[in-house]
């Protein structure tokens, strides 16, 4: 029987299950039960594989081991989720916040992965280990930028100010990009240099500023994305205008998001920068011309773009949360998950409180602590960390790939379900607290 259609049957399963839970019991964060969901699901395959051992159990726990997030993700539906989150982000917004976006998406994601990598690479001391500088800058970029699915799947649905909304969206949107960027650059150290000797040095001058270096691989990620997404914009926009049938204008924009992603993929440039860029040019194409008087019922379009990104979402999560099956292997799992998720909360806050500084007028009235907090809770990380942490595979020692592997899943895991769980208590209680000192003053 086909392997796909198995794998797609008790997905959906797990998915339908669930979702029926949640709703009638728990009533969480939709996204979040699925991801606690899974691992409860994954826990008790676990213990019942222990307890139970034979040809059919083996062979589920098998199944579950071998979901690859990265392929699915990395090479499958990342350019459609992305464009299903960003296709209702308006240009006149971005260019509205122009300065905190760039801020937030380069200058806090860039020292989010260098102040990460030091602080673990001190732990990696304290403990005893060998990770190099190099590595630990590799892991850095894998956990520096937040994660644009689980930003605009979880965080706007608590209801923030319409500015602080936007920011925490655009930034998750726009800095994977950046991480890639990064990991580009540091995971290239990894394999070519021998020894940690000069490294550092190398990082900042040499692979800074060279041909290959950082700014120049940002550039052509970025700027090559910007090309691609407009000439193909240009060409499939001007055949959805002209189009009456809905369904053919749902298959120009899948192709049109596919396209660009395979382009960006062939030339090496970031493709989803690009499909996040084609999302917002296609909302505000969409809005001049209906404010130009144009009548255009997109009503199916919309629906069939909300329902693939809840599918895909759903899809996502429960993958996440059976593949934390895998961790439970691992040497040294709780000791160094804590130590990860204690030095991602330190390196956010900091990097987010120096990009404070740089932003001018704080949106909506916070202050620059306030804001500080604010984006390091709402710092939530998902699918592309674990995707990229997988592919670190053929580049680091077995011992230390499985300390990444953990390291970045109890991340993953604390961001996702903690941070988002307690989100909106900390959002209100900065409100209540900016509230009363309005009313004492």
């Amino acid at each position: 029987m086909n392997n796909f259609l198995i794998t797609a049957t008790v997905i959906f399963g797990i998915v339908m299950l669930l979702g029926y839970l949640n709703e009638r019991f728990f009533h969480l964060t939709y996204e979040i039960s699925l991801l606690l969901g899974a691992i409860a699901v994954g826990g008790i395959l676990t213990l019942l594989h222990n307890v139970f051992t034979g040809p059919v159990m083996n062979d589920i726990v098998n199944t579950v081991q071998i979901l690859d997030v990265e392929r699915f993700l990395m090479k499958g539906v990342l350019c459609f989720m992305l464009f299903a989150g960003a296709c209702h982000m308006d240009l006149s917004q971005f260019h509205k916040h122009a300065r905190p976006v760039c801020v937030l998406s380069f200058v806090v994601t860039g020292l989010g992965a260098v102040f990460y990598a030091f602080a673990f690479y001190a732990v990696s001391l304290i403990f005893g280990l060998s990770f190099t500088i190099p590595e630990c800058l590799m892991f850095g970029s894998i956990v520096a930028p937040t994660d644009p699915i689980a930003a605009t799947s979880i965080l706007k649905k608590f209801g923030f100010p319409k500015d602080t909304g936007f920011l925490m969206e655009a930034e998750s949107l726009l800095n994977d990009g950046v991480g890639v960027a990064l990991f580009v650059v540091f995971s290239g150290l990894v394999t070519s240099s021998s020894t940690a000797e000069g490294t550092l040095f190398k990082v900042l001058l040499e692979d800074a500023l060279g041909l290959n270096g950082l700014f120049m691989i940002m550039i052509r990620e970025i700027l090559g994305a910007l090309i691609i997404c407009t000439i193909v914009f240009a060409i499939t926009f001007f055949i959805f205008g002209r189009l009456e049938n809905e369904n053919l204008q749902i298959v120009v924009s899948l192709f049109a998001v596919s396209c660009i992603f395979c382009l960006c993929e062939f030339v090496g440039c970031s493709g989803p920068i690009a499909c996040v860029v084609y999302g917002v040019l296609f909302f505000s194409m969409r809005g001049r011309r209906e404010r130009q008087g144009k009548k255009w019922d997109l009503e199916g379009f919309d629906k069939f773009w909300e329902c693939i990104d809840s599918i895909l979402n759903s899809t996502l999560y429960v993958m996440l949360g059976l593949s934390f099956i895998k961790i439970h292997v691992m040497p040294g799992v709780g000791l160094f998950s804590m130590c990860a998720v204690f030095c991602a909360l330190i390196s956010r806050f900091v990097s987010v409180w120096i990009g404070a500084q740089m932003l001018g007028p704080i949106p909506d009235k916070y202050t620059k602590n306030e804001f500080s907090v604010l984006f390091t809770w709402g710092g939530l990380h998902g699918g592309l960390c674990i995707a990229l942490a997988m592919d670190t595979a053929s580049m680091l020692e077995p011992e230390k790939f499985y300390i990444v592997m953990a390291c970045t899943y109890a991340v993953v895991f604390f961001t996702t379900v903690v941070q988002g769980l307690t989100m909106k208590k900390i959002y209100n209680s900065i409100t209540n607290a900016k509230a009363k000192q309005k009313s004492a003053a």
